[in-house]
């Protein structure tokens, strides 16, 4: 026979009480008396892993992390050897370029020196011919010998390039490039001329298609001319 359904209803707010009991004097039971710990554990034991259990999955996770770290340190071990190795390879090829390089510009500079003092000379002549034949001039190459060391600061060889016409005496220089010491050692030597041969100089010429700037101030300090094109020179003042 079907129970009614007040009986079901009063079994059930029964139930909700008695788990509402529970809940509340359960905490106080179980720490107060051993025998029910005991009892709720040996219930509950497979809803959760046991001792041994929780430490076998601890070390399984930690063989795991430390599987994983050695592989990455084996890894990045690798990659580092890998870097050292190109890096060492650069090297290699980075001294190998550098040298040629030096090389190359070393060549670059004998040729190039080469290159302008053949250049200085071709034009040197060139300017003594044009000179002669064209304006009657007389062009003295002047090479001597510096006993007192006044132009270069020791004993050695000074040349210049002489110009006499009608009395005037003018001593000029041409070179494939000038700068402010090189200004200095002109008008040097122009004094090292005036005073070994008793005759002042009526003009000092430097000509070059490179004159620093620094150059420039110089020879305006000490009344240097300076020409970019030999052809601007004329030989009367």
């Amino acid at each position: 026979m079907p129970m009614p359904e007040s009986d079901l209803s009063s079994i059930s707010m029964a139930t909700e009480d008695l788990k509402d009991m529970i809940k509340r004097e359960l905490p106080a039971l179980v720490r107060s008396d051993p025998t029910l710990r005991r009892f709720i554990l040996d219930l509950t034991r497979d809803l959760y892993a046991d001792r041994r259990e929780t430490e076998n999955r601890f070390e399984r996770a930690l063989d795991e992390l430390r599987r994983d770290r050695e592989e990455q340190t084996r890894k990045w071990e690798e990659q580092s050897r890998n870097w050292d190795e190109s890096g060492k390879r650069f090297d290699r090829v980075h001294e190998e370029i550098m040298a040629q390089a030096k090389k190359f510009d070393r060549s670059i500079g004998a040729l190039g020196a080469r290159w302008g003092l053949q250049s200085e000379a071709a034009f040197r002549n060139a300017l003594a011919g044009i000179l002669e034949e064209s304006f009657g001039v007389e062009v003295i190459h002047v090479n001597e010998y510096d006993e007192q060391g006044d132009v270069f600061g020791r004993p050695d060889q000074v040349e210049l390039d002489v110009i006499i016409k009608n009395g005037l005496l003018l001593i000029y220089e041409l070179k494939s490039s000038i700068d402010k010491a090189a200004m200095y050692i002109f008008e040097r030597k122009v004094r090292f001329y005036e005073q070994r041969h008793q005759r002042k100089a009526d003009r000092m010429i430097a000509i070059s298609p490179m004159i620093d700037p620094k150059a420039q101030k110089v020879a305006d300090k000490l009344g240097i001319e300076t020409y970019s094109d030999s052809s601007e020179v004329s030989a009367s003042q």
